[in-house]
């Protein structure tokens, strides 16, 4: 069985951690603190002082990281994945990054000998606690084949998607679908509410017909709730969307309205909102409306 090594065990990376050692495979771990892990430690993975330590003592690498600079410097920088990384390693980077990057990373793995995939997921924390991750991947089909046994240790809904950089891509289609979608969901309530209609019967109704969206089953509850403790938080959403906008101008496409969600997202950090669920762009909505969703 391949040895795994784990980068970035924050909020995702640590029960997707968790769920390989469940599955059976040896795990060598860095993280930024080591004292938020000791529990996995203590369940038997292996602590690394470098990502140049976890390349050296692993098979096949796993990066989970906040950005594109975070994993720039995990992979290619000093003390680096490839610094320790032999020919034949397997690199995995699920994160949520500049897809144009992802390309690039690719690139410099295959010069040191090295495969790679851009496999980032979507699903948030519930997901990754309970391995029913939606996991898009972007790389050579024998590495992805490779990876499967990982990946289905992670996740329920696991595709190739095409050559280096097409699983971020896809994971920007989500991100756009999703930032639109719970705005949407936002403004439907904030409405409805204001003009006098229990927004609980509304969302109710529109889960029967054409509007039905998981942003309205999830979200839109949370919003009636006011239950904006982070599943996956606001300034992470918006650093999705700056990635989206950088590469969209990179291959000249118009995204008119993933632009004007930004620019709210971007109003809801302003208001000190960026470590709550992206659901409360129901505050904002109801601040701008002089309103409260009940």
């Amino acid at each position: 069985m391949e040895r795994i090594g784990f980068i970035g065990l924050g909020a995702m990376g640590k029960p997707m951690t968790q769920n390989l050692m469940k599955a059976g495979f040896a795990c060598n771990v860095f993280t930024r603190t080591r004292s938020k892990i000791e529990d996995v430690l203590a369940a038997g993975a292996v602590w690394c002082n470098s990502p140049k330590e976890v390349a050296q003592k692993s098979d096949v690498v796993i990066t989970n990281l906040p950005d594109t600079p975070d994993v720039e410097h995990a992979v290619a920088g000093k003390d680096g994945i490839l610094e320790g990384a032999r020919a034949g390693t397997l690199i995995i980077d699920m994160s949520t990054i500049s897809p144009v990057a992802s390309k690039n990373l690719a690139i410099q793995a295959e010069a040191r000998g090295c495969d790679f995939l851009d496999a980032p997921v979507s699903g948030g924390d519930i997901g990754a606690q309970k391995a029913t991750l939606t996991i898009m991947v972007g790389g050579k089909p024998a590495a992805f084949d490779r990876a499967l046994p990982i990946f289905r240790a992670l996740g329920k809904t696991i595709t190739l998607m095409g050559d280096s950089g097409a699983g971020q891509i896809t994971k920007a289609a989500n991100q756009i679908l999703t930032a639109i979608n719970i705005e949407a969901v936002a403004e439907a309530l904030v409405f409805a509410s204001k003009a006098g209609v229990d927004p609980a019967k509304v969302r109710e109704a529109l889960m029967g017909g054409a509007a039905y969206s998981r942003s309205l089953e999830f979200h839109g509850q949370r919003m009636i709730d006011h239950n904006f403790k982070p599943g996956f938080r606001m300034r992470l959403h918006r650093k999705d969307l700056d990635i989206i906008m950088e590469t969209g101008k990179a291959y000249g496409v118009s995204l008119p309205v993933t632009a004007q969600v930004r620019e709210l997202m971007s109003a809801t950090l302003n208001a000190g909102q960026g470590d709550m669920d992206n659901s409360s762009f129901a505050l904002l909505l109801e601040k701008l409306s002089n309103t409260q969703i009940k």
